[in-house]
């Protein structure tokens, strides 16, 4: 099965995610599909705290995908934001 995950990166105590698509057998940081994103739960001032490609998604989820319950929150916590053009 295909699924939205997260994928952690970043330094010790500083995490950073990206969100991807990959097979549910590979591992937390393994090999993926395709990178739909980011995640950076600890952003600060002006920088980007969560970007997603929304069409990208949208492409998965009509093939079957699944997405994990945190990228399932933070999908829909993206589309109720607005977006700069």
């Amino acid at each position: 099965m295909v699924m939205i995950r997260l994928s952690r990166a970043g330094a010790t105590k500083r995490p950073y995610y990206h969100i991807v698509v990959t097979d549910r057998r590979n591992r937390r940081d393994g090999a993926y599909i395709e990178r739909l994103g980011f995640f950076n739960p600890i952003a600060a001032g002006g920088e980007t705290g969560l970007k997603i490609d929304l069409e990208r998604a949208d492409h998965w989820f009509s093939l079957g995908a699944q997405a994990s319950d945190r990228v399932a929150s933070l999908i829909k916590q993206y589309r109720g934001t607005p977006q700069p053009a």
